[in-house]
C-alpha cells in the first residue's frame, strides 16, 4: 500500500512539474515581449517611418518617391561609397588580424607575470569612444601633434614633415587601434581552450610546428577567426566618428555619407536608400556571425586539470614575448598618452589652463552651457542607459538561452541588429517618429540603450548557456519557486557577468557619438558631442579644450574598464 502511494505521489509530482515547467515557460515567453516591444517601438518603428517619409512623394522635401532610389543606385557617387565602405572595411579587418593573432597566440600559450594587467591593458581601445581614438591620433601624428612637434624640433623643420591628417592610413590606423582587442579577446580565449594534445601527438609524428599548426591548430581556430574578422569587418564597415574626423571631407563611409545627405542637404530618400543598403549587408552579416559564434561553442574542451598556457623558459620564448608585448604596447598606448600629454603641454609648456577653461563662459552668453557639464549630462544618460539595457537584456539573453528554442535563429541576429544599424539613421528615425518625445532627455538614453542592449546580451549569453538546467529541475523537485531557484543557483552565478555587462553598457553610453549629435538637446551636450564641436573650431583654445575633454572621457571609460577586468571571469567572451 504504501509502494502504491509513493508511486501516485511520484507520479502527481511529475505532473505538477511538467504543468509548472510549461507556465514557467508561458512566462518566460511573456517577458520576452518586452524587449520585442523595445524593439519594436525604438527601432523597426523609426526605421518604417523614416523610409515612409522617404519615400513618399513629397514636394516640401524634394521626395520623388520610388523614383529617387533608382535615381541614387544609377549615380556613379553611390557605388563610389559603397565600395570605398567595404574595401577599406576589408583591409582594416586584415590589418587588425595580423596585428591581433601574435598577441592571441602569446596569450593563449604562454602564462606570464603581468598577463592579467596586460590583457586589461589591451582592451582600453576597445572601450574607447570613437571621438577619443580620432582626437588621440590628432595629438600623436596630426599637424600640431607630439610627433611633428618633436620631428620639426630635431630637424629644425618649419612644417609638419608628417601630413597623416585625413589621408586613409591615419583612418585604417584608427581601426585596427579600435579593433584589436576583439581579435585578441575572441581568438585568444578560443585558442587557450584547445586541446594542446592534439599537436603535441602530431610533434611525436614528426610534424614541423608549421605543419603542425596549418594542419591541426588553424582548421580549429577557425570559427572563431571567422566570427572576430566579421565582427571586426561589420564594426568598420558602420565606422562613422573616425571616419567623420579623421577622414574629413576626402573619405566617406555609408554611415558618414547618410549623415551628411540626411543633415547637410536634408536629403532624405538618397539617405534612406543608403539606410537600407547598409542593412541589408550588415544583417547578412549577423546572421553569418551568430552561426560561427555558435560553432565555437563546440569546441574542443580541455581534459580537467591540463592547461595549455606554460611559463616560458628558452630566451627565444621570453624574446617572442617581449617584442610582441611591446610593439603592441606601443601601437596601443602611445596614441593615449599623446592625448594627455598635449592637453596639459599644447601651449609649450605644461599648463592646466585647457582644464580650466572647461568651465569658464569666455563668450558672457546666457545660453552658454559650461562643457564641463557635458560630465554630468553624459553620465546621467549612462546611468539612465544602464537601468533600462540590463532588465531587457537579461530578459532577451534568458529567452536565447533556452534549448532548443525554434525562435532563436531569428531573435539572435534580430538582438544584433541595431548594433550594425546607422547610428545616425536611428537618430534621424527618433526625430521622426517620436513626436511630443522629440525634445524629451529621455530620448537621448533610449537610442543608447539599442546600441548597448547587444553587448548586454552577448556579454551575458556564455554565462547562461552554460547554466545546468538540471539544477533547476532539482530545484523544483525539492519544492523551491521559480523565483527561490533564481535567487539560489543563478544569481550567485551570473553576478559577475551582470557586473560586466553593466559596465558595458555604461560606457557605451558615456561613448555614443552618432545618434546623440543628432537627438541630444542642445543645452544638455554629451562628452562626444563637446569634443567634436571643439575640434571643429580654429582657434588653439579650442583644440586644447577638446584635448582636455577627450582625456577626461578616456580616464571615466578607462576606469569603467577596470570594473569590466575586475568582474570577467571568462576569457571566452564575445566582447
Amino acid at each position: 500500500m504504501d509502494g502504491r502511494s509513493s508511486a501516485v505521489e511520484m507520479i502527481r509530482n511529475r505532473a505538477g512539474n511538467g504543468a509548472h515547467s510549461r507556465l514557467q515557460s508561458a512566462g518566460l515567453g511573456f517577458l520576452f515581449l518586452l524587449p520585442i516591444g523595445f524593439l519594436a517601438i525604438f527601432y523597426v518603428y523609426p526605421l518604417v517611418s523614416i523610409l515612409r517619409v522617404s519615400f513618399t512623394p513629397d514636394a516640401n522635401l524634394g521626395a520623388g518617391g520610388i523614383e529617387a532610389v533608382g535615381a541614387t543606385l544609377l549615380q556613379p557617387a553611390f557605388w563610389q561609397v559603397a565600395w570605398f565602405t567595404t574595401w577599406q572595411a576589408a583591409l582594416s579587418t586584415l590589418l587588425t588580424v595580423i596585428a591581433g593573432l601574435p598577441m592571441a597566440y602569446i596569450f593563449a600559450t604562454y602564462s606570464f607575470r603581468g598577463k592579467t594587467v596586460l590583457h586589461a591593458l589591451f582592451t582600453i581601445p576597445f572601450v574607447m569612444p570613437t571621438v577619443v581614438v580620432a582626437a588621440a591620433f590628432l595629438a600623436l601624428v596630426g599637424q600640431n601633434g607630439m610627433l611633428n612637434q618633436a620631428l620639426q624640433r630635431l630637424f629644425g623643420l618649419n612644417t609638419a614633415p608628417l601630413q597623416l591628417e585625413h589621408s586613409l592610413a591615419l583612418i585604417l590606423a584608427a581601426h585596427v587601434f579600435f579593433n584589436v582587442s576583439v581579435v585578441i579577446r575572441t581568438v585568444g580565449g578560443f585558442w587557450s581552450t584547445l586541446n594542446p594534445h592534439l599537436a603535441e601527438s602530431a610533434a611525436m609524428l614528426g610534424a614541423r610546428p608549421w605543419r603542425s599548426f596549418m594542419t591541426i591548430t588553424l582548421p580549429l581556430l577557425l570559427p572563431s577567426l571567422l566570427a572576430a574578422s566579421l565582427l571586426v569587418f561589420l564594426f568598420c564597415f558602420t565606422s562613422f566618428g573616425v571616419i567623420l574626423i579623421l577622414g574629413g571631407p576626402t573619405y566617406a563611409t555609408l554611415e558618414v555619407e547618410i549623415y551628411r545627405q540626411a543633415v547637410n542637404y536634408f536629403n532624405l530618400p538618397v539617405a534612406a536608400t543608403l539606410t537600407v543598403a547598409q542593412l541589408i549587408v550588415t544583417f547578412t552579416i549577423m546572421i553569418v556571425y551568430t552561426r560561427m559564434q555558435a560553432r565555437t561553442s563546440r569546441q574542443l574542451r580541455l581534459p580537467g586539470g591540463v592547461k595549455i598556457a606554460k611559463e616560458p623558459r628558452t630566451l627565444r620564448q621570453w624574446t617572442l614575448i617581449t617584442v610582441a608585448v611591446g610593439l603592441t604596447m606601443v601601437g596601443l598606448l602611445a596614441p593615449l598618452a599623446a592625448l594627455a600629454w598635449r592637453s596639459v603641454t599644447l601651449g609649450g609648456t605644461p599648463t592646466l589652463q585647457y582644464y580650466a577653461a572647461l568651465g569658464v563662459n569666455s563668450r558672457q552668453s546666457a545660453f552658454f552651457v559650461p562643457p564641463i557639464a557635458a560630465v554630468g549630462n553624459s553620465l546621467l544618460y549612462a546611468s539612465a542607459t544602464l537601468m533600462i539595457s540590463l532588465p531587457l537584456g537579461v530578459i532577451a539573453a534568458y529567452m536565447l538561452a533556452r534549448p532548443r528554442w525554434r525562435w532563436a535563429a531569428i531573435m539572435d541576429p534580430l538582438l544584433l541588429l541595431p548594433l550594425g544599424t546607422s547610428a545616425v539613421t536611428l537618430g534621424f528615425g527618433f526625430i521622426i517618429a517620436m513626436g511630443p518625445l522629440r525634445t524629451s532627455l529621455w530620448l537621448v538614453p533610449l537610442a543608447h540603450t539599442l546600441i548597448a542592449l547587444p553587448f548586454v546580451v552577448r556579454t551575458l549569453l556564455p554565462s547562461l548557456r552554460a547554466l545546468d538546467r538540471r539544477l533547476h529541475d532539482a530545484a523544483a523537485v525539492l519544492g523551491a519557486s521559480p523565483v527561490r531557484a533564481w535567487r539560489a543557483i543563478d544569481v550567485p552565478l551570473l553576478w559577475p557577468p551582470l557586473l560586466v555587462a553593466a559596465a558595458f553598457a555604461f560606457a557605451i553610453s558615456l561613448g555614443e557619438f552618432g545618434a546623440t549629435l543628432l537627438i541630444a538637446q542642445p543645452d544638455h551636450p554629451t562628452m562626444p558631442m563637446v569634443i567634436y564641436r571643439y575640434l571643429g573650431r580654429p582657434g588653439q583654445l579650442n583644440y586644447g579644450q577638446a584635448l582636455a575633454m577627450s582625456t577626461i572621457l578616456m580616464a571615466v571609460t578607462a576606469a569603467v574598464l577596470l570594473i569590466i577586468e575586475r568582474f570577467r571571469l571568462d576569457e571566452n567572451e564575445e566582447f
